[in-house]
């Protein structure tokens, strides 16, 4: 089987605007998280989020480009154009632009076109929408875009899993790989979902922390929403090697699994089973497992029951695991949840450092578990996990090697 590596990476998250400013503020447990910004409506309970700021998307594109793009796309693009500039590779050379796949995920797509579009044909009671919105608004369209300007004709297409969408277009890239159909991916995760449509949505459900994220602590209250983009360069091994690229990490495995139980409860099974494949994919024993970085989410929900799953799939190891969820300082981002967690399984792999749960007052007796509690741990790490537990129960996990 053709092994697969990750040579680039790039992100825009609350956390700044590349991925190395991602992962500083990780590995320090800097939150992002604060007052939520731009939105004038005096009944809305949201009050906090990690918004992306600073962003001028005129700083970064032509002017005759901007009309095409949603948020959502900018954010790709940029998070894209980081990973492609570190990975060196030139896609304009034939054939490696027709060898070359594209997997995007998201979970909403262009939600900022359409909260507009909503509220120009429903508040504003007009008869005629932009006539770009369509290609604005529809979910293939940041992987379209990102076709489109770096030239890659290989297999491309968008996933859409919920908060799983990242993780299940990174483990389709390494399947593409793996089989042959592509030498190389740019893959990963973007979302652009603070719109008052959508944070109403999640408002009705009553999942929303008011203060912010706490994940596996006592005090925790909820999720916080999260926008940005992770996107990654997954090279075949040899390939890779063949050109002299530095490798930031080996891509060894992927599980992905459903539920089948409940469109919002999570399930101890489901998320077990989609790491043990993970494992078994990647050929990685459990004592091998230096470092999970968890779905972690806040919710009195999520975080027990990852927490039981990881005691099922890790036995007695589970309590030797540095476990951690990164969405206490970068909020969570969706369909771009897994893309961003991925800079902080990278990060782990090549500097020894655990990046910590950031936010922690007290440990719940529920999770019991070594969520590395507010500050980081230099710990050396051979091999990691990547957790999304997505609602409607779709799961997926994705298994990093150090580079070596």
């Amino acid at each position: 089987m053709r092994r697969v590596v990750i040579t680039g990476m790039g992100t825009i998250s609350a956390l700044g605007h590349n991925a190395d400013s991602a992962w500083k503020a990780m590995r320090e447990g800097r939150s992002a998280i604060a007052a939520l910004e731009g939105f004038d409506e005096p009944t809305l309970r949201v009050n906090i989020a990690a918004q992306v700021r600073d962003f001028d998307p005129a700083a970064h594109f032509e002017r005759k480009k901007l009309p095409l793009l949603d948020r959502v796309s900018q954010f790709t693009l940029v998070a894209a154009r980081e990973a492609v500039a570190q990975s060196g590779l030139d896609f304009s050379q034939s054939p490696l632009g027709h060898r070359t796949a594209c997997v995007i995920g998201t979970g909403v797509g262009g939600e900022q076109t359409n909260d507009a579009s909503s509220r120009k044909l429903y508040a504003e009671g007009s008869q005629r929408l932009h006539p770009l919105t369509i290609v604005r608004r529809m979910n293939n369209a940041p992987a379209s875009q990102l076709c489109i300007e770096f030239g890659l004709r290989g297999p491309s297409f968008a996933v859409s899993s919920a908060c799983a969408s990242a993780n299940h277009a990174l483990a389709q890239a390494l399947a593409l790989i793996r089989s042959g159909s592509a030498d190389v991916a740019v893959a990963g995760g973007t979302e652009a979902c603070i719109t008052l449509g959508v944070l109403r949505a999640w408002e009705s459900m009553r999942v929303l922390a008011d203060d912010t994220c706490r994940p596996f602590c006592k005090q925790r209250h909820g999720l916080v929403l999260g926008e940005g983009a992770g996107v990654f360069v997954l090279e075949e091994y040899e390939h890779a090697r063949a050109r002299g690229a530095t490798i930031l990490a080996e891509f060894a495995g992927a599980g992905m699994t459903a539920d089948a139980e409940d469109m919002v409860a999570p399930s101890v099974d489901g998320a077990a089973r989609a790491m043990q494949l993970a494992l078994d994919d990647a050929g990685l024993g459990a004592d091998e497992i230096g470092y999970i970085n968890a779905h972690g989410t806040g919710t009195p929900a999520n975080d027990p029951t990852e927490t039981r799953a990881i005691h099922q799939v890790f036995g007695d190891h589970a309590m030797h695991l540095g476990v951690s969820s990164t969405k206490s300082v970068h909020g969570h981002a969706l369909g771009a949840a897994g893309a961003l967690e991925l800079v902080a399984v990278i990060g782990a792999l090549r500097e020894g450092v655990l990046p910590p749960t950031a936010n922690f007052i007290d440990p719940d007796p529920e999770c019991d578990l070594d969520y590395v509690p507010n500050t980081a741990r230099e710990s050396a790490v051979g091999a990691a996990l990547s957790n999304s537990f997505a609602f409607g129960g779709l799961n997926a996990v994705l298994a990093l090697k150090k580079a070596g």
